[in-house]
């Protein structure tokens, strides 16, 4: 089933269902456009130039762009090239690579952008391989094979490497005994080729080849210039979250002249990455093991309608889950009229005293906004609850419904309430990919259909649980000492019990 020829509908990330074409007489359509972010380098870069120029994907379809990040010497573009090659130097308000790839694709013309390294020697068919994907569908994010090899400048002129990719030979150039694979190969032979679908599959698509289409990069943003590392991760998250399916392309490959960072110096570079991937990606198993606080992406968005709630009935929802193990989210009370009223006659009159009261109670919880008016979903949060009323929920209540939809890889599921339509958790992935295929309504089927949907119960608590508003009665303890001893004996008994 298929809104269009570009927009197939893939159940979660099963792949299998694209036929990329085969025939060695297939004729492309898509123009892709090779971004090549460089700093320094000027040798390995001489090698990647003249391995593009011997790719078996047609010249007319393919540029190359060369993005120089503030060189020192500036990096030049060698005679063995692509014909169609440009030089663009980034500017001077940032640098890294996350900003070079970024300028990269501002200057692209192609329909598909294609990121590899500076230090990569692909085999010839390494950008048709990946763009045979991109003419089955536009929101695949497609990871291209590499191994990685020792590498010592000038052990092969350009004309060398020229030679052997052109004869089809480009895997003769190292002994693939002498190098390396990338740790992603592990997930993909895990995940059946990336077939069986997890949360967290998106970290495959780092490193040096992988290609998106243009407007699908774009529509997700691009690349985050603030982060200098681990900007890859973080982006892969974001298609994640936009709906992708990754693929992994096994059918060709590519050499990267030198040992990756993460190889040589993993527990410096990961320390210097926790803090930035921490914050923005809560799906990754590093944030799973931090305790809960706000996050500047959290792992869940709640919406409550609380339109003519009592503010005590909001605070006993609302809470719980800041104080307990469902406190990784971001709470938005959505009252449907704006601010309350602040002038003598109305706080006299008792006029929107409760909103009043619930807008006093948040006001510098940073988990918590208050609106007039539901928000749109934001993208980059993986998981949406919406809540038609405030209900007591039971301690761990959230974690449990995530650890549910996450277990059946359902893109939404329905809890049943008391005296109420059902709560909604969303995966944001799949309503993202839902609305990418089809332009009409009825998104819950279409979600159904590509993720599946399922019901559950024992979201609330039988009662609510103590507030600022209900504090609950005093125990069995402190009722015996209040009856029996007088507040200068209590006082003296608690020092007693803390020497």
């Amino acid at each position: 089933m298929s809104d269009s020829p570009k927009r197939p509908r893939i159940v979660r990330n099963d792949h299998r269902a694209l036929h990329p074409p085969t025939s060695v007489d297939w004729k492309p359509s898509l123009a892709v456009s090779v971004i090549v972010p460089a700093y320094g380098g000027q040798d390995e870069l001489d090698l990647a130039l003249a391995a593009l120029a011997a790719q078996s994907y047609p010249s007319s379809l393919m540029e190359v762009i060369v993005v120089d990040d503030n060189s020192t010497p500036p990096l030049r573009l060698p005679d063995l090239r692509p014909e169609h090659t440009r030089l663009v130097v980034t500017t001077g308000e940032s640098w890294g690579s996350a900003h070079a790839v970024n300028t990269g694709v501002n200057h692209a013309d192609g329909q598909v952008v294609l990121r590899l390294d500076a230090d990569m020697v692909p085999y010839r068919d390494h950008v048709e391989a990946q763009l045979r994907w991109h003419h089955t569908a536009d929101y695949l994010a497609v990871l291209g094979h590499k191994r990685f090899v020792d590498w010592e400048s000038g052990r092969f002129t350009p004309e060398q490497v020229h030679e052997k990719v052109l004869a089809g030979e480009a895997e003769a150039l190292f002994a693939v005994e002498d190098s390396q694979p990338h740790w992603i190969e592990n997930v993909i032979a895990d995940t059946d080729g990336l077939v069986q679908h997890h949360p967290g599959i998106f970290r495959v698509f780092v490193g040096a080849t992988n290609s998106v289409h243009r407007d699908f990069f774009k529509a997700v943003g691009g690349l985050d210039t603030d982060l200098r590392l681990g900007s890859d991760t973080e982006f892969a998250y974001r298609l994640a979250q936009a709906g992708a399916v990754f693929v992994p392309e096994t059918t060709s490959s590519a050499w990267h002249l030198g040992m990756p960072q993460m190889v040589q110096r993993w527990d410096e570079g990961r320390h210097q990455r926790v803090p930035y991937i921490a914050q923005r990606v809560p799906l990754h198993g590093m944030r799973r093991t931090a305790p809960p606080r706000a996050w500047r992406v959290p792992l869940v968005d709640i919406v409550i309608d609380v339109k003519d709630a009592a503010a005590a009935d909001v605070d006993a929802c609302v809470a719980p889950v800041l104080a307990g193990p469902d406190g990784d989210a971001r709470i938005t009370l959505v009252t449907g009229q704006g601010p309350a009223p602040q002038d003598r006659d109305s706080i006299l009159a008792g006029d929107g005293a409760q909103l009043r009261l619930v807008e006093e109670a948040y006001d510098v919880e940073a988990r918590v906004r208050i609106t007039a008016e539901a928000p749109a979903p934001d993208p980059a949060v993986p998981y949406r609850l919406v809540l038609p009323k405030p209900v007591p929920l039971r301690p761990g209540a959230i974690g449990r419904l995530i650890a549910s939809i996450e277990r059946t890889d359902a893109g939404l599921v329905l809890a049943d309430l008391p005296h109420a339509p059902p709560a909604r958790l969303e995966r944001t992935a799949a309503f993202a990919r839902a609305r990418h295929i089809t332009d009409g309504g009825g998104l819950d089927q279409v979600v159904a259909g590509i993720w599946g949907a399922t019901r559950c119960t024992g979201l609330t608590a039988p009662a609510a649980g103590p507030t600022v508003y209900e504090p609950g009665p005093p125990d069995a303890v402190r009722r015996f000492l209040r009856r029996y001893f007088d507040a200068r004996q209590r006082a003296r008994l608690r020092a007693l019990l803390r020497r």
